[in-house]
């Protein structure tokens, strides 16, 4: 595979010039549409990652969704001008800036087309290896993180199992101890990238739940090579973001070493707690850059087809819900990105992460559909990439958490009402 400024390759997609052809208008959307309150720092990272997102465009990712086949390519070139790794520290080969950075780079990425395929496809290395930042051992950062900021790994993140869902204390997956090993038996599921994923961030059980003093006790958590010796992994057909697989773990017998695991045996739920608020943030400003790709999509299209006369977008009941829909999603921006800055100032509550998410989530499904609608017949047709976007649009209506849970959390944590569930 070849770096050729940013860009890794290979010939399993259109060739380079159909993308550098195809993609050579969207810098320049990109750079006239900026957001008036980012900072020098943020908007230095949207231009940049602008520029490597142009070289793939909408036909870049629609071929990926039709031959299922995830976009290493992208994966790689932000490898190569050292993008997974912004959020790392620098001593590890990071580039040390902060979550809102994060946020408005993997909005430019949704944005750009590619949508939640190509969000999922570097989403865990922004930062599913915190709790390794916070919690790992020196030796455990040096072993872990530059491997994955430079791109010669790729991590997958399994916590969630079939007959628990969203109740993590409830996991039923074990782990004990064997001199310098653990033998984890069990299974997950709804685990990104795992056909292709080296690593694997799991969470297990180390404590039976009937032996400890609360349920959020006994849970560990490692981060360790992904044996496919020892764990079945069987992919899920689903509805939309075809190139990027998802996928139900099986393992029984999984030999994994000690010194993988991060933290305190015992203390691996409040490691993972401690990234939630970033996972919120991250999908929900990746959610924002699908609507705002649909809403463009859309407002082009209103505006150059002519029916009876006219071009359909000089009609209210087509600009209006355009127009309503551009608000929708400002407004959910504005919220995320300051509830980036609250978690790079250090707070540790999730309203504002929780609130943001649910609102960018709604907004961006009703700019994916309104773009369909817009779109009449044609919107039903792949050629025009809508279609595309509203079934990845139900990604973030419900992972990493669903409306109804961050609901219950406003309602519990903010308004002081009574717990639901």
């Amino acid at each position: 595979m070849l770096c050729l400024g940013g860009l890794a390759w290979n010939s399993r997609h259109v060739e380079l010039e159909d993308i550098v052809d195809g993609a050579a208008s969207l810098l320049t959307e990109f750079l006239q549409s900026q957001d008036p309150d980012l900072t020098d720092s943020q908007r230095t990272v949207r231009e940049a990652i602008a520029k490597i997102c142009q070289r793939f465009p909408d036909e870049y990712w629609l071929e990926t969704d039709r031959s299922k086949t995830i976009p290493l390519e992208l994966h790689a070139a932000l490898a190569c001008d050292g993008w997974l790794g912004i959020c790392m520290p620098e001593a590890y080969g990071g580039s040390g800036l902060g979550i809102a950075e994060a946020a408005v780079m993997m909005q430019t990425i949704a944005e750009s087309g590619g949508g939640m395929t190509a969000a999922s496809a570097v989403h865990i290395n922004i930062f599913g290896l915190e709790p390794v930042v916070r919690f790992g051992t020196e030796e455990q950062r040096r072993r872990f993180l530059r491997p994955m900021i430079d791109g010669k790994e790729r991590a997958c993140f399994a916590v969630t199992e079939p007959n628990t869902g969203l109740d993590t204390l409830k996991l039923q997956s074990l782990a004990r101890r064997k001199g310098d090993d653990y033998i984890l038996s069990g299974q997950k599921i709804w685990i990104s990238t795992a056909q292709n994923a080296h690593k694997i961030l799991i969470l297990v059980r180390t404590t039976p739940l009937e032996q400890v003093k609360k349920p959020s006790e006994g849970l560990t958590l490692f981060y360790t090579d992904l044996n496919r010796d020892a764990v079945e992994i069987t992919e899920i057909d689903k509805m939309g973001r075809a190139a990027v697989d998802t996928n139900q773990l099986f393992f029984d017998g999984w030999k994994v070493p000690a010194a993988d695991r991060i933290g305190e045996e015992g203390h691996g739920f409040k490691m993972i707690m401690h990234g939630m608020n970033a996972e919120r943030i991250l999908i929900g400003m990746e959610a924002l850059g699908l609507g705002f790709a649909a809403l463009r999509r859309a407002a082009t299209y209103a505006g150059e087809r002519v029916v009876f006369g006219r071009p359909i977008g000089q009609n209210q009941a087509v600009q209006h819900p355009l127009a309503d829909s551009w608000m929708n999603l400002e407004a959910a921006r504005l919220l995320l990105m300051q509830a980036a800055r609250m978690y790079d100032q250090g707070h540790t509550s999730g309203e504002y992460a929780n609130a943001g998410k649910y609102l960018a989530a709604e907004a961006a499904f009703r700019a994916c559909e309104r773009a369909v609608m817009v779109h009449g017949g044609m919107g039903y047709a792949k050629e025009y990439h809508v279609e595309r976007y509203l079934r990845e649009v139900f990604v973030p209506r419900i992972a990493p958490v669903s409306r109804e849970m961050i609901l219950n959390y406003i309602g519990q944590r903010v308004l002081g009402l009574p717990k639901s569930y």
